[in-house]
């Protein structure tokens, strides 16, 4: 028995002892160093970017307009404007905040703007008007145009998307016309200097809402070329009101975080308004088109 049990403690030693040599034990007791826990780093939620564009627009108008009951036709290219003008004054700009999809946008143009005779034609006068001042001599128009919306991304393909969007377009005018006097009935509400008989509108404002889309395309990095058009009026301000503008803008600076970009494109808006009657008829039946250059700053 004796014999039996020493041989089953050197057996049991001999174990230990290997183990011990080859690190068994040790190793499968120690764990090894501590390690963190790894954590997934959360996307950044996307940020707002800034884009203000300060533009000329190089304005032609094509239509008619009405002061007190007097209407005249009006077709005068930028040139005309230029060339015939007493006034030429405009600011203008566009504003837009984006964030991802998501984008919110403002427009300002106003304008004073004077134009004379080849630019200018008698019309009918309106309904209670009972006789024509005689031949017009000049239109000057002062006008502001704001509008603000929003946007949203809808489908993108590749370089490719597609927005729709939303807002009003708010409108301010004062309008006055002049005319040569070849006769003196019906003009009393009319301020007659000389030769000349004045028809001075009061101000005038309307707000019209508006729905569009627009489509982007990334040309190049760097390089984007753009399509909106969009209606709106729909009676509640204007009868009627469209706009189309198509832009390429190409950036060609960096400084200090803001991105600066040339955009060169073109615009028409039309807008058809109209109120009173006889003579406090005041309508604006007018499309503005012309060519556009801009400096886009982006941040």
């Amino acid at each position: 028995m004796q014999t039996r049990a020493l041989g089953i403690r050197r057996a049991v030693l001999a174990s230990v002892c290997v183990m011990l040599a080859t690190g068994g034990i040790a190793w499968a007791a120690d764990p090894g160093p501590a390690r963190a826990p790894v954590v997934e780093a959360l996307p950044m939620p996307p940020s707002w970017s800034f884009r203000i564009t300060p533009y000329g627009w190089l304005m032609a108008l094509d239509g008619a307009q009405t002061v007190r009951g007097r209407s005249v036709k009006v077709d005068a290219s930028f040139i005309d404007i230029v060339e015939k003008s007493d006034t030429l004054v405009g600011l203008m700009g566009n504003f837009e905040a984006r964030n991802g999809p998501f984008a919110l946008y403002g427009d300002l143009v106003w304008s004073s703007i004077g134009f004379e005779r080849n630019g200018v034609r008698t019309r009918t006068p309106a309904p209670g008007v009972t006789t024509t001042v005689g031949r017009a001599l000049s239109l000057d128009i002062q006008m502001a145009i704001a509008e603000i919306g929003a946007a949203y991304e809808v489908a993108r393909f590749g370089a490719l998307a597609f927005d729709v969007l939303g807002g009003a377009r708010y409108w301010f005018q004062k309008a006055d016309l002049s005319f040569e006097v070849d006769r003196t009935i019906g003009i009393g509400d009319v301020e007659v200097v000389g030769g000349r008989a004045f028809a001075r509108s009061r101000s005038v404002d309307w707000l019209d809402p508006v729905i569009g889309a627009r489509v982007r395309y990334m040309v190049a990095p760097g390089h984007e070329f753009w399509l909106r058009g969009d209606i709106g009026g729909f009676g509640v301000g204007s009868d009627f009101s469209w706009q189309a503008i198509c832009a390429y803008g190409f950036e060609f600076g960096r400084y200090q975080g803001i991105t600066f970009s040339g955009v060169i494109g073109y615009r028409a808006l039309y807008v058809d308004y109209g109120q009173g009657e006889g003579r406090q008829r005041y309508e604006f039946d007018m499309l503005q088109h012309g060519p556009v250059l801009g400096l886009s700053a982006r941040f």
